[in-house]
């Protein structure tokens, strides 16, 4: 009962709770059924209008949108999500040293993730994958790695501040070890700041993923992207607009769910 209050308070929570839902559903869906052979071509049907038979039309090759859209959901998801859980984990833990120990090993740390974090996320994931190559592993591993700066100092400003308190004085009087005071009384009291930032987090590796695809160094030919799509249906944007509306909506959506989650989560 109090969940229901709270979602009917919070229109934000709520919005963003049905669209994020919903758009992990077709995801889920997605990984067991689609309705056609995403890679499965029929040139007669080439860009094709919506239809009972292709409900969000076709490509330049006759290959199912929605069956491909359905794909890109998944790929995008799988992607964004260890993204933001090689991101999280790492960052935890250099935002949490950082933050409790701080002295010479803050000072080491925390200049590194300021030179990382002075370039923007997508930059460095451009760097690291020009020297690693394409390819969806690549994209994940970079993305990860340029996902660390933010959560670290997120969860050291936040440590440091727990860290201060009395509950933390008193853990430690009682005998309590740096390693048990850190991950049992310290992290548990900011989750919640840490679930809105990884709701970010997710939001930016849809965007960062959908952004590198488009430019052809993501997700690679013959597995469907959202980006790879957008990017190949911008020769036809006056002949056959459906092709860029549903995998850019497709974007919009999952990226707007999040974002309103992450805005309702926030809110006290």
């Amino acid at each position: 009962m109090k969940a229901l209050k709270k979602l009917s308070r919070n229109p934000y929570l709520f919005v963003g709770l049905i669209l994020t839902v919903f758009m992990c559903l077709v995801t889920l869906v997605g990984l067991v059924y689609t309705p056609y052979d995403t890679t499965a071509m029929d040139l007669s049907d080439k860009l094709a209008g919506p239809s009972l038979r292709h409900l969000m039309g076709c490509d330049n090759y006759g290959r199912d949108i929605l069956s491909r859209v359905m794909e890109g959901m998944r790929n995008t998801f799988v992607i964004a999500l260890l993204t933001v859980l090689i991101g999280t984990v790492f960052g935890v833990l250099v935002g949490a040293l950082c933050g409790y120990f701080g002295g010479l090993l803050d000072d080491i740390l925390m200049r590194i993730n300021d030179v990382l974090f002075s370039f923007p996320s997508i930059l460095l994931a451009l760097v690291i994958i020009s020297l690693l190559g394409t390819g969806s592993f690549n994209v994940v591993l970079a993305l990860g790695i340029a996902f660390i700066p933010s959560f670290a100092r997120i969860v050291r400003s936040e440590v440091k501040k727990q860290a201060a308190l009395d509950y933390v004085q008193s853990a430690r009087l009682m005998g309590a070890g740096h390693a048990r005071t850190i991950f049992v009384h310290i992290l548990p009291n900011i989750v919640p700041v840490l679930l809105s930032s990884v709701m970010i987090g997710f939001n930016n590796a849809v965007l960062a993923e959908a952004g590198l695809s488009y430019l052809g160094i993501g997700v690679q030919p013959p597995d469907a992207s959202l980006g790879r799509m957008l990017s190949e249906a911008q020769s036809y944007l006056f002949t056959a607009p459906w092709y860029a509306l549903f995998p850019g909506l497709t974007i919009v959506l999952t990226v707007l769910g999040f974002a309103l989650l992450a805005e309702g989560m926030s809110e006290k």
